[in-house]
């Protein structure tokens, strides 16, 4: 408010300023004109011109029509006629003087305020003057024998007077109505030059007339008078035209959807229409009020009391024609003294019932998009916990799986709770609701901004993981989500432990959204049955694959034909490149089916009760290739993968003991790998079985370290000796941020442990130079060899690189250069594309 006080005060000092110097222009004009006339030799009947010419300067300037921009009304007058008939039969300085006598006592009569008065004064006289002086330079002599020379000055000198008006009066308008020149220059503009052309024919005529014969301007008057009368008829129905025409095209305006639309163009557009300084719409539903001009809106929020204007305010209720309905007021706002004419009015009633017709369709619309939304906001979220629910998951995932351009990789991870039927049976079915409610809330956290969590019914929920930098990215997420299921719910005082069992999958190739549904519902129940609390779908552990149901058939075959053999992949010290250890890689070589991936026939071994015969065959092997390389001077611990079934299993370690004494094998030159499971961490059995192996001498590895149950519970109740990082996070770690945070954290946790770490999947120097800097020690992958049979491992360790026996690959360092202090031996791992080799 003060903002807007303190604005229109500069206005009215710049009002001032403008008519204070066309005041002393006047005075300037007036005193030349007296100076001027005392060197004239006036006689009796000059005076009588006078008199004549104060007459028609007082006539001009009384015929006049109106016209109301803002609160301010603006008379349109024939004072530039007057002036120049005067100017075509008296001298200038008489002309100049008569016209601001003549003009003052018109506006005397009419009584206007006397800065308006003085503005209409001066102005009048600076017109004369200009005129005058310009009839004077082009050589005017009060001739009119020679017409055609008179009217071309008369022309030239009526032009001059329009300009010149143009110039001292719209300055002033738009100070007093706050409306930019521009605008008021182009407003009306063919109205106003139609005008002067009928005003300048106006002029012609009487010169035609005094020409003629002086006494026929008896006959000028009824003429002004006549076409006076007919311009303003024309003018008042013009305006009334473009008034209907401004009120047709806003109430078509106003015909939207959008409220805050409406609003903004019922504020402008009234603004315009009505040539308010301000527009208010106040609305009873909501306790709304918007607020503006011609300009734009300047306030919308809730309703109070009005701000007070200084001048008029006009309300007018927002009701139908039927004046049932009242949505609210529109409020017109006048600097000044206004009063609406008929005509105004009646727009005013009409324009206002147009916008409440608009208002109520908007707010009809609203509320009809409000339920659609919530419908369709129903139609795909679970109304338990407001989750995504299945309809929903499948829609954007089978969007996200067919844009050919989605960054990342897509994989989903669904989670069902375990033993969540006894809750339900124990509390009831609203404790087990409240149980739902917060497994969404935590998982619905844990995710992040592209992630989609859903309920897909029961105690089923699925997060649909996009943009990730790699595949492997998906196990490290599922665990991130599923730890967060780890501590207890609180429920009404009591804390209840809900476990939880996560399948991931990567989108397929084909398939779509419901196949990679199908995988994750296969991973999930694969970690069910391993214990697990995350599983990776593989499509050679796909229980849908009938080809490894036929394979199960042949396993006793193979076992007592001894078709399993194995190979072996050295894993290598990063610094120096001497080989440290080999992994032993489990082959089947199937008489019709060829070399077999042990991804394809691992779970059958599990399933088929053939596993203890399985695993001591694998065994022996691996202890058979580890004796030869000592006996050939080569002292390289060889890793055996261990099935977590073989865990549960307590007569496990005795088995292991005596191959190694059957094979004179010190107990710390077999490396038994751990897959990270539930089953390691939670079972009594377990850690009996590790413990009694460990304290044999035997070393243990905890491998895909970062992809499952990874925690420092874990670690505490499984006395392992190594850590192995998951070849997905060193094949990520130049590109993901997240893989290299992982490699980073698994390090530091090694130092803090005393435990070595190893690196699997090394493919190229940059990635055993990054893993090197980073501290970590071991590594192995196709960049040093790839699996072999243990003859050819021999034969390679012999040959060795650059002819040193035991080195596969050049050092990064030269020899004495860099003292490592490393925690204790390292071991090997295993190859590219083989996981969860059982022993």
């Amino acid at each position: 408010m003060t903002r807007t006080r303190e604005g229109k005060t500069e206005a009215e000092r710049q009002l001032k300023l403008h008519v204070g110097l066309v005041c002393v222009a006047a005075t300037v004009a007036a005193t030349v004109a007296v100076h001027r006339l005392t060197l004239l030799d006036l006689s009796s009947d000059d005076l009588a011109l006078s008199v004549a010419l104060t007459s028609m300067a007082a006539l001009g300037m009384a015929i006049k029509w109106r016209v109301r921009i803002r609160a301010t009304v603006h008379a349109i007058s024939w004072s530039e006629t007057a002036i120049i008939l005067s100017l075509s039969v008296a001298p200038t300085p008489l002309v100049v003087l008569t016209t601001g006598f003549g003009v003052a006592v018109a506006l005397a009569v009419i009584k206007l305020s006397r800065l308006k008065a003085a503005f209409g004064v001066a102005k009048s006289m600076c017109l004369a003057a200009g005129a005058g002086t310009t009839l004077t330079i082009l050589g005017w002599t009060n001739d009119l024998g020679n017409l055609t020379r008179a009217i071309s000055m008369i022309a030239i000198a009526y032009a001059v007077i329009v300009v010149l008006d143009e110039l001292l009066t719209l300055p002033v308008i738009a100070r007093a109505t706050g409306t930019g020149v521009g605008q008021l220059f182009r407003d009306d503009l063919g109205m106003r030059l139609t005008s002067a052309m009928a005003r300048f024919v106006l002029i012609v005529i009487t010169l035609l007339i005094l020409r003629a014969d002086p006494r026929l301007l008896l006959a000028v008057p009824p003429l002004v008078l006549s076409l006076h009368l007919l311009y303003s008829n024309r003018v008042k129905a013009r305006t009334e035209q473009q008034a209907w025409q401004r009120l047709a095209r806003t109430t078509d305006a106003l015909n939207v959807v959008d409220l805050d639309e409406v609003l903004t163009t019922a504020v402008t557009q009234a603004a315009e229409l009505f040539s308010a300084d301000e527009v208010e719409i106040e609305l009873r539903d909501g306790g709304r009020t918007v607020r503006g001009g011609a300009g734009g809106i300047t306030y919308d929020g809730p309703s109070g009391e009005p701000d007070p204007v200084d001048g008029t305010v006009l309300p007018t209720p927002l009701e139908g024609h039927d004046r049932t309905v009242d949505v609210g007021v529109l409020r017109l706002r006048f600097r000044g003294a206004v009063e609406l004419s008929e005509r105004e009015q009646y727009t005013l009633r009409t324009f206002a019932s147009a916008l409440c017709t608009a208002v109520r369709n908007a707010q009809a619309y609203a509320e009809l998009a409000r339920v659609a939304d919530e419908h369709a906001y129903a139609a795909a979220h679970d109304a338990l916990t407001g989750l995504a629910n299945r309809r929903h998951l499948l829609e954007q995932g089978t969007e996200q799986l067919s844009s050919r351009h989605a960054d990342g990789v897509t994989a989903l991870v669904l989670i069902d709770l375990n033993h969540f039927k006894e809750v339900n049976d124990t509390l009831g079915h609203a404790a087990g609701d409240q149980v739902l409610i917060q497994v969404a809330e935590r998982l619905r956290a844990a995710a992040q901004g592209d992630d989609l969590v859903a309920r897909l019914g029961g105690d089923e929920f699925a997060v649909l993981l996009r943009g990730l930098p790699a595949p492997a990215v998906a196990a490290h997420r599922a665990e991130s989500l599923l730890s967060t299921l780890h501590e207890p719910f609180d429920l009404d005082g009591m804390r209840i432990s809900v476990e939880a069992s996560g399948g991931i999958a990567a989108a397929p190739a084909t398939g779509g959204m419901a196949e990679l549904l199908r995988r994750a519902d296969v991973a999930m129940y694969q970690a069910k049955r391993a214990g697990q609390r995350t599983s990776t779908y593989a499509p050679t552990r796909d229980t849908a694959d009938l080809g490894r149901l036929t394979l199960g058939g042949d396993l006793s075959r193979a076992v007592a034909d001894h078709e399993f053999t194995v190979n072996f992949q050295p894993i290598v010290d990063l610094g120096s490149g001497v080989v440290i250890g080999a992994e032993a890689l489990a082959r089947w070589h199937h008489p019709t089916h060829g070399v077999i991936d042990p991804l394809r026939f691992l779970e059958a071994v599990e399933r088929s009760g053939l596993l203890p015969a399985f695993a001591e065959a694998i065994l022996d092997q691996a202890l058979i290739a580890a004796g030869s390389w000592r006996d050939a001077g080569f002292d390289v611990p060889v890793a055996v993968n261990v099935s977590p079934r073989s865990l549960l299993d307590a007569r496990f370690p005795g088995s292991v003991l005596a191959r190694l004494r059957a094979h004179d094998l010190p107990p710390d030159r077999l490396v038994l790998e751990l897959t990270e499971t539930l089953t390691l961490s939670q079972l009594d059995v377990v850690d009996r079985v590790l413990s009694r192996l460990r304290d044999e001498g035997v070393r243990l590895a905890l491998d895909d370290f970062g992809t499952g149950y990874s925690s420092l519970s874990l670690l505490s109740r499984i006395p392992v000796h190594e850590l192995k990082i998951d070849r997905s996070f060193v094949a990520a770690m130049e590109s993901s941020a997240e893989a290299a945070a992982v490699i980073r954290s698994t390090l530091d946790l090694g130092r803090s442990l005393d435990l070595t770490v190893v690196a699997e999947g090394v493919e190229n120097e940059p990635q055993r130079r990054a893993l090197w800097e980073l501290g970590c020690v071991a590594g192995q992958g196709h960049l040093f060899a790839r699996p072999t049979p243990a003859g050819t491992l021999l034969a390679a360790l012999r040959r060795g690189s650059g002819g040193s026996p035991g080195v596969l690959a050049p050092p990064l360092h030269d020899s004495g250069s860099v003292i490592r202090l490393a925690p204790g031996r390292r071991t090997a791992t295993r190859g590219r594309t083989d996981r969860h080799l059982p022993a």
